[in-house]
């Protein structure tokens, strides 16, 4: 039988006494680094039946460009949301929302930097908070709404890169 060696993974956010710190790039080289995150949503059959070419208009304005513009502020702001994390000097940040065949949303958030540190939390963030906007936007119509996931997609650059099958 095979003799397997475990490897210890530590979590970075932890200093040798096990308490936070926020992890220490300045020795990682500069690239390129693209991530995007993934938001699905599932709307009533109400809201949806409101879709007007892909654009719901409310009392409050358009939902989609108003998610759009909250997730994109949204990646911005990451740093003064998540402890620890890196405050960025982001040079991309987009949204992109869509009716898939299943008909629920997509939501994609796509953040670009050239730095020493990576930019998954800010997608992840950007996803995450147009999904809220769209969700506050349409609570009107019904509360029957399902933020089901927000998960990483893609990300290049740094040590390793990733994409989701």
């Amino acid at each position: 039988m095979p003799t397997f060696a475990l490897v210890m993974k530590k979590f970075t956010h932890l200093d040798k006494e096990d308490n936070p710190t926020m992890v220490d790039v300045g020795h990682k080289e500069v690239t390129e680094r693209v991530a995007v995150a993934r938001a699905l949503i599932s709307l009533d059959e109400e809201i949806l039946d409101q879709l007007d070419n892909n654009e719901i208009q409310t009392q409050k304005g358009p939902i989609f460009q108003t998610a759009i513009l909250a997730g994109i502020m949204a990646t911005k702001k990451t740093s003064d949301l998540i402890p620890l994390c890196h405050p960025l000097a982001i040079s991309k940040s987009s949204v992109d929302i869509r009716v898939n065949a299943d008909r629920k949303l997509e939501i994609d958030c796509t953040v670009k930097l050239t730095g020493k540190t990576g930019v998954e939390m800010e997608a992840l963030t950007g996803a995450s908070v147009a999904a809220l906007t769209i969700y506050d936007m349409c609570k009107g119509f019904s509360h029957n709404i399902i933020i089901e996931q927000v998960q990483l997609m893609k990300k290049t650059g740094g040590k390793s890169d990733f994409e989701r099958k």
